[in-house]
């Protein structure tokens, strides 16, 4: 089968909205969670979030159009334009380029606001756009019309694996021949007063409103929830012929990936799932040596044991486990764009020889043992790299990276 390489990358975040300022800040340990500004949260129990800031849809697309879209489309247009920038390509082969689009809600923020008016002022007030803005599909539709992708167009919403089930979906695609080119979109915004709410309701996030940039902590003996992120990340995946022949700059090859279900809980995680998703892609990738994992690192009580455990049994013990770590303490927990973020960290970390800290690590954790990276970045050569997202329903994915030669 055909060979997958990465060869563009764009990203928004809390901490940067491009890549390289992104990667720069999470690298330095620079931490977005703050108190919520995007809506009132003084009667939440949850007041923090890591949320974008200094974006304004209009710059990036016609401001007749930003009504018709989420904020969760805003972002992912955001990312996708400066991915397809980096790209570089002079022309593209419409018919064989595709795209599939990611995020584990979609446009919450707008469900939300056309629940309110139905409440309020009745049916009839509710915007047109409201299904269209809020239909997780409608990231690769509004994309797929901006850069004429007419190949697969297709959607993830696999909870907080969709970012990376979405470039196994694309490597699939690609290898098969159903495409030359795969644009990968995650993107998720899901800051508003139901979106926390709900999390809040089922205890998964941090309470530690006096202390935002201390309330993440990946790993760390006194975690207790995670925080909720926003932003998107944008990959381009091409055969490694088409790439080639295109003389384009190629960042990385998809060398293995892997996918399981727990079918245990819809929201209590497991060992073995996390243990399967990885087992199967670091099989695909023929048991390579494995430099760093960027974990799914939630900062939950449950994930970061069980992940922790299922890296012990792949790498069959503590001595054998690569170093771990988790950007979630710097940008949050972007959901369903997750995966498809901390890929292209983890391909920067790759270019660059240097791993993200997983920040906040102070107090020890019997059941969370291994080398997180703790606190500060580590220079290494890295030519291989496991990244893992697991999600609500025992859904879990795990992709493995390598530094093309």
């Amino acid at each position: 089968m055909k060979r997958v390489v990465i060869t563009g990358m764009g990203m928004i975040n809390a901490v940067g909205n491009d890549k390289e300022s992104s990667f720069k800040a999470i690298v330095d340990g620079e931490c977005g969670i703050r108190s919520i500004t995007l809506f009132d949260a003084s009667k939440h129990s949850v007041k923090i979030a890591a949320e974008v800031s200094d974006f304004d849809p209009n710059l990036i697309m016609n401001p007749k159009e930003v009504k018709k879209a989420d904020r969760f489309i805003h972002l992912g247009i955001k990312a996708t334009q400066e991915a397809m920038i980096d790209a570089n390509f002079s022309e593209i082969d419409s018919d064989r380029f595709g795209i599939v689009s990611a995020s584990g809600i979609g446009g919450l923020i707008n469900i939300e606001k056309n629940s309110i008016i139905l409440e309020n002022k009745g049916p009839r007030r509710i915007s047109p756009f409201f299904i269209p803005s809020s239909l997780v599909n409608m990231l690769g539709g509004f994309i797929s019309i901006e850069h004429k992708f007419k190949g697969p167009n297709l959607s993830v919403v696999t909870a907080c694996a969709a970012g990376t089930h979405a470039i196994s979906e694309a490597v699939k695609t690609i290898m098969l021949g159903g495409a030359d080119s795969m644009l990968v979109v995650g993107a998720e915004s899901a800051i508003c007063g139901v979106g926390v709410g709900g999390f809040a309701s089922m205890k998964a996030l941090s309470t530690r409103n006096d202390d935002p940039k201390g309330s993440s902590r990946p790993f760390d003996g006194e975690r207790n929830g995670f925080v909720m992120g926003e932003g998107a990340g944008a990959l381009v995946l091409e055969d490694l012929e088409s790439a080639q022949k295109r003389g384009a700059r190629i960042y990385a090859e998809v060398i293995g990936f892997g996918e399981s279900g727990d079918a245990n809980h819809i929201t209590s995680p497991v060992v073995d799932g996390p243990y399967r998703a990885m087992k199967a892609a670091y099989e695909m990738a023929g048991k390579p040596k494995i430099d760093y994992v960027n974990a799914h690192g939630t900062s939950t009580p449950a994930n970061d044991k069980n992940e922790t455990a299922a890296l012990k049994m792949l790498f069959d013990g503590k001595e054998n486990c690569p170093p771990v770590s988790s950007i979630k303490g710097q940008i949050g927990h972007c959901l369903g764009a997750a995966g498809a973020m901390e890929a292209i960290v983890s391909i920067m970390a790759m270019r660059d020889g240097i791993m993200p800290p997983t920040i906040n690590q102070e107090t020890p954790d019997e059941d969370c043992d291994l080398d997180y990276v703790p606190n500060a970045a580590r220079k290494a050569d890295i030519d291989i790299i496991m990244s893992n997202s697991f999600g609500f329903g025992g859904t879990n994915g795990s992709i493995i990276l390598r530094k093309f030669r």
